[in-house]
């Protein structure tokens, strides 16, 4: 199937073959002029958490009106601005506040409303929203990529969240493979399935290299002090038991909301991989918890997996033709490997980057994850569950 048919698939779900889930347009740099006030305080972040002056500043601000945006872009930047105000407001400084005020709660909830997605810093704006390329006409990847917004900013939260960037872009390829290669099942087409798990098998490889290079310019001491403090969400977050108020936002009737905080698992990647190879999870905690992160997902990703999990089944037309076909059988288990040996090393990395780091603080738990989840079992689960599902060790027992 060429680029053109791939991009024609792919487009009601805002997903590209080049970019995957990363928008169609490169990210606003500015904020629109409507909301220029929270432009600068969005700016001058950095400075203002190192000065403990972020509840001044954003207390000082009058209630603006969000009716001046217009584009999906500009919806999209206002959200990245306020997600970014707003947790900076709740963990800038050592007492969290138990509400936000009204100046920031009631645009932060029209925005979030907007783009459908909680009024939280979720995955969408901490990175598929936050950047630009140093040079347009070159590609989207580590060497041609910075952030358009930071908290404390330096070259750790830069990296952290840029070798994310060029995984999600890398993804692009696989992501495209899917619907074809659902199309070639229902068609009965083995040649055609095989193409398409070597493409994604392709995509999954370059991935897994962006992810190995985690270390190169992210300290796990710099991560746990300094960068992930600020992505807490407050829903199973030891700080709030009940959640964080929005002040004078109508339709939480003055009561506090729980949401989760920024977290890997809102990325669409792994998810839409997943139900394209059926790979399925236990019916536990665990599996309600991936699928309550959908909500922090785009919702046109978050339609693409339900599109894709309605088959038809790959797996299940592998296992039928393995017998005789051990080369679609093979490539369909070098990608459940390569998901596996991702999932692996995101667990390696959990492990230095948080859990072996000493906690100082209650608002920075080491053993729940910035999603409010104990992210060390959860993790290991999935790989083990990934491993599970390559078809060679079922072959082994068969033969």
């Amino acid at each position: 199937m060429n680029k053109e048919k791939r991009k024609t698939l792919l487009a009601p779900y805002d997903v590209d073959v080049d970019r995957g889930f990363l928008p169609m347009q490169d990210p606003l740099v500015a904020v629109p002029a409507v909301l220029q006030g929270w432009c600068q305080i969005a700016e001058q972040l950095p400075k203002l958490l190192v000065a403990g002056q972020v509840k001044q500043f954003v207390q000082a601000m009058p209630l603006l009106s969000t009716d001046g945006l217009k584009t999906t872009a500009e919806w999209e930047r206002a959200m990245l601005a306020f997600s970014f105000i707003g947790h900076a407001y709740v963990w800038g400084e050592k007492e969290p506040p138990q509400s936000l005020p009204a100046s920031l709660a009631v645009p932060w909830y029209a925005v979030a409303k907007k783009v459908g997605r909680p009024p939280v810093l979720s995955y969408a704006s901490y990175m598929l929203h936050n950047w630009r390329r140093l040079k347009p006409e070159l590609a989207i990847n580590l060497s041609n990529t910075c952030l358009v917004q930071n908290f404390l900013a330096g070259v750790d939260e830069e990296w952290f969240i840029l070798v994310h960037l060029e995984i999600e872009a890398q993804a692009g390829s696989a992501l495209a493979s899917i619907l074809p290669a659902q199309q070639a099942v229902a068609e009965k087409n083995e040649k055609m399935l095989e193409e398409e798990l070597r493409l994604m098998e392709k995509a999954l490889t370059a991935m897994y290299a962006s992810l190995l290079r985690m270390r190169e310019k992210c300290d796990p001491y710099i991560y746990y002090n300094r960068v992930r403090p600020y992505i807490h969400g407050w829903r199973d977050h030891p700080v709030f038991k009940e959640g964080l108020i929005y002040t004078d936002v109508t339709d939480y009737n003055g009561k506090p909301k729980s949401f989760r905080g920024e977290t890997g698992a809102q990325s669409s990647i792994i998810p839409s991989i997943d139900a394209a190879l059926g790979v399925v999870h236990k019916d536990d905690y665990m599996r309600h918890y991936l699928n309550e992160m959908r909500d922090y997902m785009p919702p046109k990703h978050r339609a693409f997996i339900e599109t894709i999990e309605k088959g038809p089944a790959i797996r299940e037309f592998v296992i039928e033709k393995m017998p005789k076909n051990k080369a679609l059988r093979d490539v369909y288990d070098q990608c459940v490997h390569w998901m596996e040996l991702f999932r692996t090393k995101h667990l390696e990395y959990a492990n230095d980057y948080i859990f072996k780091q000493h906690q100082s603080s209650q608002s920075n738990p080491h053993e729940v994850g910035t999603g409010g989840t104990p992210f060390m079992p959860y993790l290991q689960k999935h790989r083990d569950e990934t491993a599970a599902h390559i078809l060679t060790k079922e072959a082994a027992e068969q033969d």
